[in-house]
């Protein structure tokens, strides 16, 4: 217990003491958001780099270069912890707003810096609101900010290796014509889901497969890039089993 209470500590501690923070950077958001953009993913990217390192996760990571740099990109993973956000974010070259889920608005602090790193707050139980956070993420991708998605649309629980995804997601890659890169995440459940309340130890490993480019498939192509992203990210999670 005392991985989780390190962290729960920091986190608290964290997110109180950058209130402060959070008023400088929407000062400095209305005359150069550009700057804010930055800051504001230089200093959520340590305090994510503290959890890790207060939780003793160690990160494997297989393809980064496969990440473009020189343009937004729609990375689509498998979801089986709230670490995959913090291990994957850390990683990021450019500002790259996650999609979320709607209650996160409730949570003081952490939500300003949610909406200060462009990430989506998505009602699944809402259809049209649904489609708004899509058109959202493609507005994002269009002004040169990157979208993760994970399009199990919940942590998966299970023994297999992914549940099915929900396709809306891929609308935002056809209609923009970015880069999606899909993203396999191994072992991150034996952070805390596993046996929770403790965290604990754990190695995971994270490969970026070849970016796909949907603007350059033909109509057979885009209809299956759905399900073409599933198997290259189940392919690569049974292929890095035997690395964690």
């Amino acid at each position: 217990m005392i991985r989780v209470t390190l962290v729960a500590i920091f986190v608290v501690v964290f997110l109180i003491v950058s209130l402060p923070i959070q008023f400088v950077e929407f000062i400095i958001g209305r005359f150069n958001p550009g700057v804010k953009d930055r800051s504001s993913l230089a200093i959520v990217n340590w305090a994510f780099r503290v959890v890790l390192f207060l939780s003793g996760v160690s990160v494997t990571v297989i393809g980064e270069e496969n990440v473009p740099k020189d343009e937004a990109v729609l990375y689509i993973g498998n979801h089986r912890s709230y670490f995959d956000i913090i291990m994957t974010y850390v990683r990021v070259p450019r500002p790259t707003g996650y999609m979320a889920k709607v209650g996160m608005l409730h949570v003081p602090s952490l939500s300003t810096w949610m909406k200060y790193l462009h990430c989506i707050f998505l009602d699944r139980s809402d259809i049209k609101a649904g489609m708004q956070s899509i058109l959202a993420a493609i507005e994002k991708i269009k002004s040169g900010i990157s979208i993760c998605i994970f399009p199990e649309g919940t942590r998966n629980r299970t023994d297999e290796p992914l549940l099915e995804f929900h396709n809306g997601s891929f609308k935002i890659a056809e209609k923009t014509g970015c880069p999606i890169v899909p993203m396999s995440i191994n072992n991150a459940g034996a952070i805390w889901e596993n046996h929770l309340p403790k965290i604990k130890k754990a190695h995971v490993v994270i490969e970026y497969a070849k970016p796909i480019y949907v603007r350059d498939l033909d109509r057979e192509q885009k209809r299956s890039v759905s399900s073409d992203v599933r198997r290259i990210i189940t392919e690569n999670y049974i292929k890095n089993q035997e690395l964690v």
